[in-house]
C-alpha cells in the first residue's frame, strides 16, 4: 500500500512540475508573443522581453520576430516609357510592426515574403512604366526608389509590416541588347572621332596655308629690304670710290689698274689679245700712266674707270 501510495505521489508530483513548466514562457527582446486558446487569440501581442503565465495545456505561444528582415528579390524585366526593356534587381528591408495583424493575415516569415514580393514587382513595374532610362540610370533614381517605397508601405500595412528601405540595386539592359547598345556606342565614338580628325587636318590646312602666305610676304619684304640696303650700300661704296677719285684720281686710277693687272694675270693663264698701242698697258712705258706724257683728268665726282679700259687722254 505504502508502495502504490509513493507511485501515485510521484506521478502526481511529475505532472505538477510539467504543469508548472508549461504554465511560464519567455519572450525574448527580438520576438513579439501570441498567446493563443485553442486557436483564438485570447490577450494584445506582449513586445517587452520577460516572464510570462499562461494556462498550461490550454493556451500555447507563437512568436513573431521584430528584427529588421530582409527581402531579396529577383531580377525582373521592366518596360520604361521610352520602350526599353531593363533588367530590374532590387531588395527591402522590413520590419513588423503589429504583430497581431501579421499573424492574422500571413502568420509566418515566407508567406509574408511572398506577399511583400508582389507588392514591390507591381509598384515597380507601375512606376518605371512612367519613367525613362535616363531617368532611372542618372537623373532620377532616388526619386523613383521612395515613391515605390511609399507605394509599397500602404499596401503592407495590410500585412502588419512597414518598409523600412527599398533599393534598385541594379538597373540595366537585357544581355541580349548591351551588345547592341555597345556596338551604336562605338559607331558613334569612332564617327565623332573622325569628324574631329576631319576638322583638325582642315584647320591644319588652313593654318599651313596662313603660314606659307605669311613666309611668301616675310620673304619678299626681306628680299625688298636686302636690295634697299644692297643698293644703299653700292651707292655708299661709290661715294667712297669718288670721293677718292676726286682726291687723288692719279693714284686712283694707279690703283686700280694694278687690281686689273693682278685679277688679268693670273697664273697660267696670261695669254691677252690687244692692240700694241692698248692704254690697258700705260703704266708699263710710263710710270706716270700718262700716253705721250699727257692725262685728261677725270670730271670731279665721276666713277673711277673700269679695270682694264683705257683713261681718258687729252692728246695723240
Amino acid at each position: 500500500m505504502n508502495s502504490s501510495l509513493k507511485l501515485v505521489f510521484g506521478v502526481v508530483t511529475a505532472l505538477a512540475l510539467f504543469a508548472l513548466a508549461n504554465a511560464f514562457f519567455i519572450v525574448q527582446m527580438t520576438q513579439h508573443a501570441i498567446v493563443l486558446r485553442f486557436g483564438q487569440v485570447v490577450r494584445e501581442p506582449i513586445s517587452e522581453p520577460g516572464l510570462y503565465f499562461k494556462v498550461p495545456f490550454i493556451e500555447n505561444v507563437v512568436t513573431v520576430d521584430k528584427r529588421i528582415l530582409d527581402l531579396d528579390l529577383p531580377v525582373q524585366t521592366v518596360l520604361s516609357t521610352d520602350r526599353q526593356n531593363l533588367d530590374v534587381d532590387a531588395f527591402a528591408r522590413y520590419r513588423i510592426t503589429q504583430p497581431l495583424r501579421f499573424f492574422q493575415t500571413v502568420r509566418t516569415i515566407p508567406n509574408a515574403n511572398t506577399r511583400l514580393a508582389s507588392f514591390v514587382n507591381s509598384s515597380m513595374r507601375n512606376i518605371i512604366a512612367g519613367a525613362t532610362m535616363a531617368q532611372l540610370i542618372r537623373t532620377d533614381r532616388d526619386r523613383l526608389m521612395n515613391r515605390i517605397q511609399e507605394e509599397v508601405n500602404r499596401e503592407a500595412t495590410t500585412l502588419g509590416v512597414a518598409i523600412v528601405d527599398l533599393r534598385l540595386t541594379r538597373v540595366d539592359l537585357p544581355q541580349v541588347n548591351q551588345e547592341a547598345v555597345f556596338n551604336r556606342m562605338q559607331t558613334e565614338r569612332r564617327q565623332e572621332a573622325a569628324d574631329l580628325r576631319a576638322t583638325g587636318q582642315q584647320a591644319a590646312v588652313t593654318i599651313r596655308a596662313r603660314a606659307d602666305r605669311e613666309v611668301v610676304g616675310i620673304l619678299a619684304e626681306a628680299d625688298r629690304r636686302s636690295e634697299e640696303l644692297r643698293g644703299a650700300g653700292d651707292a655708299e661704296r661709290n661715294k667712297i670710290f669718288a670721293e677718292a677719285f676726286n682726291r687723288d684720281p692719279d693714284f686712283f686710277s694707279f690703283y686700280r689698274t694694278m687690281q686689273a693687272y693682278e685679277q688679268s694675270m693670273k697664273q697660267g693663264d696670261t695669254r691677252m689679245v690687244l692692240s700694241p698701242n692698248s692704254d690697258f698697258f700705260r703704266y708699263f712705258g710710263d710710270p706716270s700712266g700718262r700716253r705721250n706724257g699727257l692725262r685728261a683728268p677725270a670730271a670731279p665726282g665721276s666713277p673711277a674707270p673700269a679695270p682694264g679700259t683705257p683713261a681718258p687722254a687729252t692728246g695723240n
